[in-house]
């Protein structure tokens, strides 16, 4: 079995780490001021780059 022969100092541990974090996704705010995902229709009001592709609840 593969032993280590010298402890991973805290510096390269790091660095080894350093691409394992999870993005955070970003954020568009729609029309009617919901924040939403870009790309992707408004899950509030339905639009999609200004135009009603969903027809909302309440209407």
């Amino acid at each position: 079995m593969a032993v280590p022969k010298k402890k991973t100092s805290k510096s390269r541990k790091g660095m080894r780490r350093s691409h394992d974090h999870v993005a955070v996704p970003n954020v568009v705010y729609c029309e009617c001021g919901e924040p939403t995902l870009p790309h992707c229709v408004c899950a509030v009001c339905g639009t999609y780059k200004g135009r009603q592709v969903i027809s909302s609840p309440d209407a």
